[in-house]
């Protein structure tokens, strides 16, 4: 049994928009849509559970069968997963982006069963641009981007490996992400790798993008 939790409780001020982002429409159909029929059709998601703004939840509808559970997120992104988790019932739980649609299939399989033989797994993509090390307004060297790798979702791990992680550090404020939890109770976590047009959406030229994929 594996649950996946997609986080879409966020407000995207930065997206500039009175609908919040995983609502507007893209391809015909409300953006969260897009990311949870990704993993409607994955063999190895039994189960998902989605995190909405408490004012969303009332009006929302949705066909997607494997959908189980709807709850209210908190005030970060910390505490919407947490709440996600606390109705979880997989052994394995992978942690998605609502703003993420263009994950593919064959990427959440493989994440999460990575994670069933690690404990952990994160997907990530190469760093494609030269990256320099600043201080203050001086650029002090470049980094080498061989070993560097942007984490992308979903994020998986064996859910009492993530329930450890929050019961000792889901207070930490500064956790951008659940590896970050993860690491900090010293757990290795494997890499995945992913592809690097699995973006989320922050901005309103990020749908075109999108759009695009999608309608291919």
């Amino acid at each position: 049994m594996n649950t996946a939790i997609i986080v879409a409780a966020g407000s995207g001020t930065r997206f500039g928009s009175d609908i919040p982002k995983q609502f507007v429409k893209i391809a015909g159909l409300p953006l969260i849509e897009h990311t949870l029929e990704k993993f409607e059709t994955c063999p190895s998601v039994d189960e998902i559970v989605l995190v909405l703004a408490a004012e969303e939840i009332s009006d929302y509808r949705s066909n997607i069968s494997k959908l189980r559970k709807v709850v209210a997120g908190g005030a970060t992104r910390a505490q919407s997963v947490r709440n996600g988790l606390a109705v979880a019932t997989g052994e394995i739980v992978a942690v998605h982006d609502g703003a993420r649609p263009l994950v593919t299939v064959e990427e959440i399989e493989r994440t999460i069963e990575m994670a069933a033989k690690t404990g952990a797994a994160c997907l990530v993509a190469e760093v494609s641009d030269t990256i320099k090390h600043i201080e203050g307004s001086e650029i002090i060297r470049t980094v080498d981007r061989t070993k560097l790798r942007r984490a992308l979702t979903p994020q998986a791990f064996k859910a009492d490996i993530l329930q450890r992680a929050f019961d000792e550090f889901g207070a930490d404020e500064s956790a951008t992400d659940e590896c970050y939890l993860v690491e900090k109770l010293g757990v290795p976590i494997a890499c995945v790798e992913g592809s690097s047009r699995n973006i989320k959406v922050t901005r309103q030229e990020d749908l075109v993008f999108v759009e695009e994929f999608l309608r291919q």
